[in-house]
């Protein structure tokens, strides 16, 4: 899989590291087992879906995540990007919306001994009650209809955001340095088409 990721533009080691060290077939039925190194997304709980393995290592690899950083995740899923982010030595705080999943997913990755901080709530408001931040990277595993306000505001000055973000054509993938507080002051770059189950908000929550 890994060989099969440099081939498909992932040069970040520390990124292919992770990626060689954290088992994706932990992260899904045992029944898929057959599929888990291919580059496809699969079926998990609550009718979400565990990305491609190239998109993981794509989302990883433009957050440019440096040991020791706070990174805040939207979209815990099936814990396998949570997973890599804390394997390649990040703080990782991940938000859940769906309490089946929620509940699952904290009590695996505890079990595996992935230490990330997990939370119930709407990740369109990130971790806005919690004191944890302001965090150095965001990254959001769903497709947003927006860039999230709250999410902004909790990113540090200097810091990244991933995001695949909808438009009437699809979702492209965003990477958002904020540079400023002001809008006009963040940087946006562009890395493609890519395909996300959609991000919800608290009003949508299981």
């Amino acid at each position: 899989m890994v060989e099969a990721l440099r081939a498909k533009g992932i040069n970040d080691e520390a990124v292919l590291k992770a990626m060689e060290e954290v088992p994706r077939h932990w992260f899904i039925d045992s029944a898929l087992d057959t599929f888990a190194y291919e580059d496809r997304a699969l079926k998990i709980n609550c009718d979400q879906t565990i990305s491609h393995p190239s998109t993981v290592a794509m989302q990883s690899q433009l957050l440019n995540v440096q040991p020791g950083m706070k990174v805040l995740e939207i979209g815990t899923g099936s814990g396998y990007q949570a997973a890599i982010l804390f394997k390649m030595g990040a703080k990782v705080f991940s938000v859940e919306r769906q309490k089946g999943l929620f509940d699952k997913t904290r009590a695996m990755l505890a079990e595996l001994g992935f230490r990330v901080r997990c939370f119930l709530g709407d990740g369109y408001q990130g971790l806005k009650e919690v004191n944890y931040g302001p965090y150095d990277r965001v990254i959001v595993t769903c497709g947003a209809r927006e860039i999230p306000t709250a999410l902004m505001q909790q990113l540090k000055v200097g810091g990244i955001m991933v995001i695949p973000l909808d438009d009437e054509t699809g979702q492209e993938m965003l990477r958002i340095t904020k540079e400023g507080e002001e809008r006009e002051k963040w940087r946006v770059e562009r890395f493609g088409a890519y395909s996300f189950v959609p991000m919800l908000d608290g009003r949508q929550m299981n």
